[in-house]
């Protein structure tokens, strides 16, 4: 990982890195997860979609796996070492999967609790977690890595993404001008990993090819919120290098 890197990320909105994990680490990764006992509420499972929210917390024994050497330095290089983790949420979709998401950006945070404050809003509340859309300059501080546990194209739901995006703040999907805007589909290796703004806009489509695709999903941020509110899910770093 370099300044150049960083760069592109910044001004494209997106990144996608090859082989940040071997393959044993994606074993065993997986094998945390499928141990996990999936009753608990914060666990989605359907025949199209199989989700686990607060997923590092709810399967602690795969942060070590996680943030190996790679994904640290990737993250000290291109955030910084003043991110923390906000967000993690663990996504499967199913071989026969006909799961689509259409063109959107990711505006709201997941917090501890809702309180009226001004400029936070709208509120919204999913399998009691409390989320909000906050100001933002806080949504264009926040950076995501989304780690592939599968090889992922344009077959089983690779994202689609509108390249620079992030760069115009809000931007409904619906006032999308094709003839001006790059699309592009990340195609992205097991074991990479594909950096991306939430503000981009991005799409998944359905699954095509009967082949899954598994991904743990991380947000970053620097950005304390004000006093009487928590991100739900703050957890450091481990910047120490074995």
């Amino acid at each position: 990982m370099n300044e150049s890197e960083k760069t592109l990320f910044n001004n494209n909105g997106y990144l996608v890195l090859e082989n940040i994990y071997t393959e044993t680490e994606i074993i065993n990764i997986i094998h945390e997860i499928e141990s996990a006992d999936t009753q608990k509420d914060t666990f989605r499972k359907s025949s199209e979609l199989f989700a686990i929210r607060q997923f590092l917390k709810e399967i602690p024994t795969a942060f070590n796996l996680i943030f190996n050497d790679n994904l640290k330095s990737l993250i000290k290089t291109i955030f910084g070492e003043n991110y923390f983790i906000v967000k993690s949420i663990y996504f499967d979709k199913p071989e026969t999967s006909n799961w689509y998401v259409s063109y959107h950006q990711d505006l709201t945070i997941s917090v501890d609790k809702k309180i009226p404050l001004e400029n936070y809003g709208p509120w919204t509340v999913k399998q009691n977690q409390f989320a909000v859309q906050p100001p933002i300059h806080i949504l264009e501080n926040i950076s995501t890595i989304r780690i592939h546990l599968d090889d992922t194209n344009e077959l089983n739901g690779a994202l689609k993404i509108i390249t620079k995006s992030h760069l115009k703040q809000i931007y409904r999907p619906e006032t999308i001008n094709r003839e001006n805007e790059t699309e592009i589909t990340c195609n992205v290796p097991r074991g990479g990993v594909m950096l991306m703004k939430p503000l981009l806009l991005h799409s998944s489509s359905r699954t095509l090819n009967n082949n899954r695709r598994r991904v743990i999903h991380i947000e970053f941020s620097s950005i304390t919120l004000p006093e009487e509110l928590n991100w739900a899910e703050k957890m450091e770093i481990p910047y120490a290098f074995t």
